[in-house]
């Protein structure tokens, strides 16, 4: 990073801390940063679509597709989040390479299952093994995205099912003696009203969804836990030209500074939308609104 780094061992403290906090390696740790961010940022957006059709197919009236969502929730939520990720990730890779396999390599006559092992041609690899290191990356990044969503999908799905059913009923038969049909009901009565009911059990899984995102190491992306462990620890290859003690405390607790900062911001920001969507509304908190407008 600067001119004078180029013979680390004949720095003094500060210029030695300035050459090791900003060279390569330790940009890929603040990369790491976005990463978990970006996880988040795509994540929440398609757990939440996850879980809203979830809730819907939950709420059916036709009795295939409200099995298909109550079974959905029931079966994801039921399974340990690690073990789900240890699997889940394995047999979607999988099931990838096995539909390439059979649109690319039709002629193939050795079992693609053979023991332990499963063997596809390498024109069905995902990725391929001649890709560059940032395909691989997106790709790990990928399967991330969808195991996170599809397994916080459901328990949102569980959270707005219970949010839609907690909106007064008679709200509801009101639009429709109004001559609402059901769809401009749920659209225009319950959806809206939902949120108000739904968003503090939401806002707790936004916060275990920030918790979760060390499982990142399981599907193999390397993640803010990974790389404090990996520059914080003595024996390691990452830092040859700076070699230190053990200094995996202090990256760790870097790490629970940022944690805690970040879901502190989160609370603030969650406190601050469940008064914008109490607004107007007959709950608790929008009552008490309209109590300090009137005095």
């Amino acid at each position: 990073m600067f001119s004078y780094c180029a013979d680390p061992d004949t720095l003094g403290t500060f210029r030695w801390f300035s050459c090791y906090l900003t060279n390569g390696v330790h940009m890929q740790f603040y990369l790491s940063f976005i990463k978990v961010l970006a996880l988040l940022a795509i994540t929440a957006p398609v757990a939440l679509a996850f879980g809203f059709a979830g809730a819907m197919s939950a709420r059916s009236h036709i009795p295939p597709v409200s099995w298909l969502g109550k079974g959905y929730i029931a079966i994801v939520r039921g399974v340990p989040d690690i073990a789900f990720f240890l699997f889940f990730v394995i047999a979607l890779d999988q099931a990838f390479e096995w539909t390439r396999h059979q649109i690319l390599c039709p002629d193939w006559t050795d079992p693609i299952r053979q023991g332990n092992d499963f063997l596809v041609c390498a024109q069905a690899k995902l990725p391929l093994g001649t890709s560059p290191e940032w395909v691989h990356e997106t790709y790990g990044f990928f399967l991330a995205v969808i195991t996170f969503a599809i397994v916080f999908g459901a328990f949102a799905a569980n959270v707005l099912f219970g949010g839609m059913r907690a909106v007064p009923h008679a709200q509801l038969e009101t639009a429709e003696a109004y001559g609402m049909t059901r769809r401009q009901t749920f659209w225009r009565i319950l959806v809206p009203q939902m949120w108000v009911y739904a968003l503090p059990g939401l806002s707790n899984l936004w916060m275990v969804l920030i918790k979760a995102t060390p499982l990142l190491f399981l599907l193999g992306v390397e993640d803010i836990v990974y790389w404090a462990r990996e520059l914080g620890g003595t024996k390691t290859s990452k830092f040859t030209a700076y070699p230190h003690g053990d200094w995996r405390m202090w990256y760790f607790l870097f790490l629970l500074v940022f944690y805690l900062a970040f879901t502190r911001v989160s609370e603030i920001a969650l406190e601050r939308l469940m008064q914008k969507l109490s607004h107007g509304q007959a709950t608790t908190g929008g009552e008490a609104q309209r109590k300090e407008a009137v005095a």
